[in-house]
């Protein structure tokens, strides 16, 4: 097993500046022929935002996951519209000549609220991380067993149900702001329409829509509670809930998903 590499080394190269990027440590982060998705996402965030600095507080994302995306490519990104309180900034990472990612980031400045409605707490209860128990070592890609550590949580949902949920922290600090480090870990589940598959097969995610609840995201040594949900699979797709929330049970990310289901 490969040792656990920093997310801080992972962006370490990429700059402000559009052009093509080198990545040394890419390896430790692959999923197949490819970086994993929260990976890959954060890669072109990461260009975002070191290329435009004066941005209000990050809310949301737009990721197309287009095809595999290595340890070299080329990254570009704009401002689509910057307005007085909304930010819109469009992002690339472009390998052989052609589109391998795109997404689409949304920024906002905090204004009095005009509506409230918390999010709902999780149920059944995942009790506390640091009460929780390992994952059995050998599952999982490569990536997860390289880079993070995964608990299960108190209670689990029965194996023939579309729904996985796991404590899950990365092995090293990450070194970076806590929005990067959710982008980063809020795909790193695989999608649980794994769980009713008829026959062996791969899965590849497609898409991944979310917004970031809370702009300054925090928890308690590093863990993250994780679910993907399917809800609705036929015709050799899923659509996925994706869910984080922290380690006093607090949601932090929403999102959607759309999945190829192969085999």
């Amino acid at each position: 097993m490969k040792l656990p590499m920093s997310v801080s080394d992972l962006i370490e190269p990429i700059g402000a500046a559009d052009g093509a990027v080198t990545l040394p440590t890419a390896d430790t982060w692959m999923q197949g022929r490819t970086l994993y998705g929260g990976a890959s996402a954060l890669i072109a965030y990461t260009h975002a935002i070191r290329k435009f600095t004066d941005l209000p507080p990050f809310r949301a994302g737009q990721v197309g996951f287009v095809a595999p995306v290595g340890d070299e490519f080329e990254l570009r990104s704009e401002i689509v519209r910057q307005g007085r309180n909304v930010a819109q900034l469009r992002s690339e990472i472009v390998s052989d000549g052609k589109v391998a990612l795109t997404a689409f980031w949304l920024f906002g400045t905090s204004r009095d609220a005009n509506a409230v409605h918390p999010a709902a707490s999780v149920e059944p209860s995942p009790g506390k991380p640091e009460d929780s128990t390992a994952v059995e070592p050998g599952g999982g890609p490569a990536f997860l067993r390289n880079n993070y550590d995964v608990n299960y949580p108190h209670e689990r949902t029965a194996k023939d149900e579309p729904i996985i949920r796991r404590w899950v922290r990365l092995k090293e600090p990450s070194g970076i702001d806590p929005v990067s480090e959710l982008i980063l870990m809020g795909d790193t589940l695989p999608p649980s329409a794994a769980r009713i598959m008829q026959r062996p097969g791969p899965i590849s995610s497609i898409n991944w829509s979310f917004n970031l609840l809370d702009p300054a995201p925090v928890t308690r040594d590093g863990w993250w509670l994780a679910e993907t949900a399917s809800d609705h699979a036929d015709q050799g797709y899923s659509s996925e809930r994706l869910k984080l929330w922290n380690a006093d049970g607090k949601q932090m990310l929403s999102g959607i998903q759309a999945v190829a289901i192969f085999g």
